[in-house]
């Protein structure tokens, strides 16, 4: 699968938009509401943002089948036993993507993954609508990604909103100030910085460097994208994040398990990591 063109988050959003459209015709907002609800008081999610500010670089886990940037990357995923490794081999929480057509994801993927572990669960995906946050919380996800460039208007605040009332952590994911601007505006308490560009799909780790500084203290900050050496490790930590999150070189590797353990040793210890780009 070839990179998308600039523009990619474009036809990304349409996608999110037909799927929501054609999942509130098969189970009204009511109804995923309901079940949302439910779930929440049966099943408590679990402390995605406390597990990240915990003392030390923590290191989210991520699984992907594909993506616009990296291609082809583990066709025959397992959640249930990638979740299982990245548990043993230390990471502090999961993310799995969910979008079907750029990523390959399934929202059942989600539900096996937590099943398997003990970790919080992001659902990764491209949320357009407050009724994306309740299916995440009635499939289980703990928490759920915001993407502020992906929610214009009242959008982003009503995404917030329904998170808090699910009792989940919403990773707010910004890329340049401005976008951080309306991320703090809103009130979001996690901040997720991505390194890559959603239009052009480039990579700078200099972006959290630049943004993190400007985040106040008392929020947890995770920066995403485009960490895969150990080098990048000590950048990220240098810049003062809690967290990183790691998906393509776990997912390349012949044992994703290992590839994470090594990365939450060098983490943890500065240890160098095998192979490291």
């Amino acid at each position: 699968m070839s990179a998308l063109p600039p523009g990619a988050l474009g036809p990304l959003l349409d996608g999110a938009r037909r799927r929501v459209h054609a999942a509130r015709r098969a189970r009204p907002a009511a109804l995923c509401w309901g079940l949302a609800r439910a779930r929440a008081a049966t099943d408590p999610p679990r402390p995605f943002a406390a597990s990240l500010a915990a003392p030390g670089l923590a290191v989210i886990a991520e699984m992907k089948r594909r993506s616009p940037s990296g291609g082809r990357l583990r066709p025959s995923l397992d959640p249930a036993a990638v979740g299982v490794a990245y548990a043993q081999a230390g990471a502090r929480a999961l993310s799995i993507l969910t979008e079907p057509d750029a990523f390959g994801g399934r929202l059942e993927d989600l539900g096996q993954a937590r099943a398997a572990s003990r970790l919080p669960c992001l659902r990764k995906d491209f949320v357009v609508d407050p009724y994306q946050v309740a299916e995440a919380r009635g499939a289980g996800a703990d928490a759920v990604l915001l993407i502020v460039a992906a929610l214009g208007g009242p959008a982003l605040g009503a995404c917030l909103r329904a998170s808090l009332e699910l009792q989940m952590t919403a990773v707010v994911e910004v890329h340049r100030e401005a976008e951080l601007d309306r991320a703090l505006a809103a009130g979001a308490t996690c901040i997720g910085i991505n390194n890559r560009d959603l239009d052009r799909l480039t990579v700078d780790l200099g972006v959290t460097e630049r943004l993190r500084p400007l985040v106040p203290g008392g929020v947890v900050v995770v920066a995403e994208s485009g960490i895969g050496s150990a080098a990048d490790l000590r950048r990220m930590a240098a810049a003062g994040v809690d967290a990183v999150l790691v998906g393509e070189r776990f997912m390349r590797a012949e044992d994703p398990g290992a590839a994470c353990r090594e990365m939450v040793r060098a983490a943890s210890a500065g240890h160098p990591v095998a192979g490291a780009r």
